[in-house]
Parts: C-alpha cells; sequence; structure tokens
C-alpha cells in the first residue's frame, strides 16, 4: 500500500489542518485570558465563552443538508478559513483601540464556531475522496497526530504569547493560522461528485433523514450516544474552565499555564500514534471502549492537585496527557469507523445530526459546568465530569461496537451495500 505522504492532495490537506489547529490552541488559552485578565470575567462569564462557541451545532443539521446539497465542499472549507481569519483579526484591532468588551468576545467565538460547523460538514464528504477506504484509519491517526501536536505546541506557545504580546496579540496568530490553511487547500484537486439535490426535499426533510439514520443504525445510534454524554460531561470542566482553575486555584502564571497543559497534550499524540496499532492489537470497537474510559477519568486526578507550584503543575500536566491519550484513542478508531458506515450521500446530514446532538450538548455542559463551578467549586466540578464521563460506556457495551475488531472483515463497504450492513429496516 503506498504512503499517504506521497499522495499530495492528502500532504496538503494535511498541512492546512496541522497549521490551522496549531493556531487554534493558541487561541484556547489566549481568548479565556482575554476574558479573565483583560474584563476580569467570572467562571459563569468564561464557561459562555465554551457555550457559544459550541451552539452553532445546534444547527448541524440543517446546515449538513444544505451542505450536502452542494457542489464544493474544498471551496467551501477554504471561505470558512477566510472567514474566521476576519473575524478573529476584530480583536487586536478592538485591543488598540482599547474597546475589548465581553459582548465582542462573545461575538467573535459564536461567528466562528458557525464556520467551523459549516466547515466540518464539508470535511467528512472530501476525507472520503482524498483517503482510500483502507486507509481511513491510518488518515485519521495522522490527522490525529497533527491535531495533538498542535496540542502540545499550541498551548506552551499561546501562552507565550501571552505573556510575551498579550492575549489579543497572540489571536493573531491563530488568524494567520486560517489564512494559511486557505492557500495550502487551494491547488488541491479532487473530484466531487455532484450532489443529489433531491427536487423538492426541504432542509428539513433532509436533517429529519439524516437523523433517522443515525437513529435506526446501532453501531451510528450506539456511538452517538456514547460519544455525547462524554461531551456533556467533559464540557462541565472545558478548556476555560481548566485555564480558570490553573490561573486562580493552582495560581499558575500564564506561560506556565501553556507549558503544562501542553505537555500535558504530549498524551493526545502519543494517543493518536498508538491508535492504529491498537485497533489491531485489541480492535476497533475495544479500542473505542477504552478511550471512552480513559477520556473522562483524568479529571478527578485534576481535582487532587495541590503542593508545591511543580506539584500543581506536574498533577494538572498528567491528567492533561491521560485525557488526551483517551481522546485520541477515541476520536481516531470511531471517526474511522463511521466513515466506513456511511454512504456518499448521507455524509454531511451524518455529520450534521452528529453536530446537534453531540456537540449541540456541548453548550448545555459548559453552562451547567460554570454554574457547578460558582456553586460547589471547581474541583468537585471536576469529579462530577470524570464520574459521568466514565458512565458513557453504557453505550457501548450492548451495541455492535465492541465486536468490531477490523473494517475490512467486519464492516462491508456502505457504498457497495447502498446502507451499512448493520442499518436497521424502517
Amino acid at each position: 500500500m503506498t504512503s499517504l505522504w506521497r499522495d499530495r492532495p492528502f500532504l496538503l490537506t494535511w498541512t492546512s489542518s496541522a497549521v490551522s489547529q496549531v493556531g487554534d490552541r493558541v487561541s484556547e488559552v489566549a481568548v479565556p485570558l482575554i476574558a479573565v485578565t483583560v474584563l476580569d470575567a467570572s467562571a459563569g462569564q468564561v464557561a459562555w465563552l465554551t457555550a457559544l462557541a459550541w451552539a452553532p451545532h445546534l444547527l448541524g443539521m440543517l446546515l449538513g443538508t444544505w451542505v450536502d446539497g452542494r457542489a464544493g465542499k474544498r471551496r467551501l472549507i477554504i471561505g470558512c478559513d477566510v472567514f474566521r481569519a476576519v473575524v478573529l483579526l476584530t480583536l487586536p484591532a478592538a485591543y488598540l483601540w482599547g474597546a475589548v468588551t465581553l459582548v465582542q468576545l462573545y461575538a467573535v467565538v459564536l461567528l466562528c464556531g458557525f464556520a467551523g460547523v459549516l466547515a466540518g460538514c464539508a470535511w467528512m464528504p472530501l476525507f472520503a475522496r482524498i483517503v482510500p477506504r483502507s486507509s481511513y484509519v491510518d488518515a485519521n491517526s495522522k490527522f490525529g497526530a497533527a491535531r495533538s501536536g498542535s496540542l502540545v505546541a499550541g498551548p506552551a506557545l499561546g501562552g507565550g504569547l501571552v505573556q510575551a504580546l498579550t492575549a489579543p496579540v497572540a489571536v493573531v496568530v491563530d488568524a494567520l493560522s486560517f489564512l494559511a490553511s486557505a492557500v495550502l487547500l487551494g491547488p488541491v484537486r479532487v473530484e466531487e461528485p455532484v450532489p443529489d439535490r433531491r427536487n423538492g426535499t426541504s432542509l428539513w426533510r433532509g436533517a429529519r433523514d439524516g437523523l433517522a439514520f443515525v437513529v435506526r443504525h446501532p453501531v451510528l445510534r450506539a456511538s452517538l450516544g456514547c460519544a455525547t454524554t462524554l461531551n456533556f460531561f467533559t464540557f462541565l470542566a472545558g478548556t476555560g474552565l481548566v485555564v480558570l482553575f490553573a490561573e486562580r486555584v493552582l495560581q499558575l502564571s500564564p506561560g506556565a499555564i501553556g507549558l503544562t497543559l501542553g505537555i500535558g497534550a504530549s498524551g493526545a499524540l502519543v494517543g493518536a500514534l498508538i491508535a492504529p496499532w491498537a485497533s489491531r492489537r485489541i480492535g476497533v470497537g475495544r479500542a473505542i471502549a477504552v478511550g471512552a474510559v480513559l477520556f473522562p477519568a483524568p479529571f478527578a486526578l485534576a481535582a487532587v492537585a495541590g503542593g508545591p507550584v511543580w506539584a500543581r503543575a506536574g498533577v494538572l500536566g498528567a491528567a492533561q496527557f491521560l485525557i488526551g491519550l483517551g481522546v485520541m484513542l477515541f476520536d481516531v478508531n470511531l471517526n474511522s469507523l463511521q466513515a466506513a458506515v456511511v454512504p456518499d450521500g448521507l455524509r454531511s446530514r451524518v455529520v450534521g445530526a452528529y453536530s446537534t446532538v453531540n456537540y449541540g450538548v456541548r453548550p448545555l455542559g459548559a453552562i451547567v459546568g460554570g454554574a457547578l463551578a460558582d456553586g460547589i467549586g471547581l474541583r468537585a466540578t471536576f469529579v462530577v465530569a470524570a464520574v459521568g464521563g466514565v458512565l458513557s460506556l453504557l453505550w457501548l457495551l450492548p451495541s455492535p461496537i465492541p465486536g468490531i475488531r477490523s473494517l475490512e472483515r467486519d464492516v462491508p463497504d456502505a457504498q457497495s451495500a447502498g446502507l451499512s450492513p448493520f442499518d436497521s429496516p424502517v
């Protein structure tokens, strides 16, 4: 099998993703720190930043249906990259004028979130055209490694930039990364089929069809239930509250926060690299189940961080390492399984349905997390996140997922079958 690194469309797409991921990690540190250090935001206000960033996913079913009916998925992703760059650049501009407000922060994360949903709905169809089915796990591992590498370098870079240049100016790096991503995707040429516009089918009908397919499908239904439960509980302690916890409870400096999160995120890089090995060793389905437990459980470890500065930073970093390891074991294998069981004509709609339910619950989790943090404290909130997240395993155990060892042997091609063999009759 030819290495994906020798495939120019894949290499350009991977590089585009890697560059924008690094920029995103910078903003994940910088934007909450703008709220905390420049605007003296409360835990609830920081939680609203996370909630608004994910709120556009509630429109995922409609947006996915719209994307399914449009040609040019690559062009749509490029347009979303440019839009996000322009929106982000308004933050340093306002800072230079002394006019940054919470309202502007909320608007920026909301608009960038909306563009991110559109790009996400276009991503799965593009991925399936660029990558051969036999390489799904390998390709997702490589994309996961890029994301994980950004989790290692991005927070440390973000923390350093915030400390040296202030948080609003550091956001410029994320804006430039989106512009670079757009430039890299420009030369990619991939054959995209003319979509079936389904004459007479409204956005609402298309969205309903996508959700119905997911609900009837034993694999997709169980994976959606598991991922939704994970997302709700882990977002009780979302990135904004982790930054707040590190700054106010653990009393770490911005540079130390970025460095600690970056070192801890090396777990995600390890997870992405070993995910294909884990799928071969214990099977795709069992690797997903292991990730579902390992992802949320370490929040309980972070909750007990204390002692001298090095110990506080070390415990937080260790928890982040294990969280990242679990995330990648879960994501790489689950994304590959989903790509294998969803037919071409439904890809964006299925992504949209997932976005609405799975990602749509993240704002609720963030808001509840902010309320819990204000009411019972950040440490107790992290424990609730760990316990509730582990319960997501209950969705997987009675489903076909734990029994799936290989995509090649156990999951026939959804394209040739019309529908996945796991699909239930209407």
